[in-house]
């Protein structure tokens, strides 16, 4: 039985939004994993939102996540990152280096890819890095 409010659906399949807060969670774990430090995570703003922004070295990094299931039949995460999101990505990097003074650090933009099946069981993670 599925708990009024619980936002699964009651074939116990995960939401949308479920979904991309699970790959949000792995794909941060993923990176510090790999030896990254996240600085922020859902970072907004007038243009837009990061998924998350870190550093390794000195590398300032503003990645995108993009969760799907494993068939849903749209094509992999990172091919549905259009140029409108990398324009909206760019710009929104740039208020936040102008609002945190990070001027002195080199600048990329990353995608990871995470596949999950309809339950939030994860299949794979693909990050791209210099993804746009």
């Amino acid at each position: 039985m599925v708990e009024q409010g619980s936002g699964q659906k009651p074939s116990g399949k995960l939401t949308r939004q479920q979904k991309g807060k699970i790959g949000e969670e792995e794909a941060c774990r993923w990176l510090v994993n790999q030896g990254y430090s996240i600085l922020q995570r859902n970072w907004r703003c007038r243009s837009g939102e990061v998924d998350i922004i870190a550093v390794r070295e000195d590398l300032l990094i503003f990645v995108e996540v993009r969760s799907r299931s494993s068939n849903s039949g749209f094509g992999t995460p990172q091919e549905s990152v259009d140029q409108r999101k990398m324009q909206q990505v760019r710009s929104t990097a740039g208020v936040y280096i102008q609002m945190s003074g990070e001027h002195t650090r080199q600048i990329r933009f990353d995608v990871i890819a995470v596949m999950m099946n309809h339950f939030g069981k994860i299949m794979s993670i693909n990050h791209l890095e210099n993804a746009f």
